[in-house]
C-alpha cells in the first residue's frame, strides 16, 4: 500500500532558482543533494525565504558544503536560538558521488554552483551543477539565441 507522502509520489515544490547560474556558466552536469538545515531554517526555506544569488559549492574533509546561500531568520523563532543566516550548510551526497565531483570540479575552470532549491516530500533538496564559466562572447550569444526563440514564438503566436 502506497500513502500519498511517498518517495515514489515526488511532490516537489519549487523554492528559489539561480536564474543568473545559467547565465554566468556552461551547466555541464547535475545532481540532486539534501541540505543538513538546522530547527526553524527549514520553515523559512518552504516559505522561499533563501537567496542563492551569491551561492557556491566545495568539498571540504570529504563533505560538500553550501557557501554564501542567505536563508532568512524564521520569523516566528526566538532570534536567540536561530542560526546564522549565511553560515556553511552540508549537502548530503554519496562518499562516491563527492568524490566524483571533487575529481570533476579539480579540473580548471570548473566550480560546483547551486541551480534551485525545493521542497520534495518534506526534505529541503537542492540540485546542484558541475559548471564552467563563460566567456563574454558566449553570454552574448546565449542572449541573441533566447530573443532569436522569442521572435520565432512570437511569430508563431501571431499566425495561429
Amino acid at each position: 500500500m502506497t500513502r500519498p507522502n511517498d518517495r515514489a509520489s515526488g511532490d516537489i515544490t519549487p523554492v528559489a532558482k539561480n536564474r543568473k547560474a545559467y547565465y554566468e556558466y556552461h551547466v555541464e552536469e547535475t545532481i540532486e543533494a539534501g541540505i543538513a538545515l538546522r530547527g526553524s531554517e527549514v520553515k523559512s526555506v518552504r516559505q522561499g525565504k533563501i537567496s542563492l544569488q551569491e551561492a557556491w559549492c566545495h568539498v571540504e574533509d570529504g563533505t560538500m558544503k553550501l557557501m554564501d546561500c542567505h536563508i532568512a531568520p524564521y520569523a516566528f523563532a526566538d532570534a536567540s536560538t536561530a542560526p546564522s543566516p549565511v553560515r556553511s550548510r552540508q549537502l548530503l551526497l554519496h562518499r562516491r558521488e563527492i568524490l566524483k565531483w571533487q575529481k570533476a570540479c579539480a579540473q580548471k575552470g570548473y566550480t560546483i554552483i547551486p541551480l534551485s532549491v525545493y521542497v520534495r516530500n518534506g526534505y529541503a533538496k537542492v540540485k546542484i551543477g558541475l559548471c564552467k564559466g563563460k566567456k563574454l562572447h558566449d553570454k552574448r550569444a546565449s542572449v541573441a539565441e533566447r530573443e532569436a526563440k522569442r521572435r520565432m514564438e512570437r511569430a508563431s503566436r501571431v499566425r495561429h
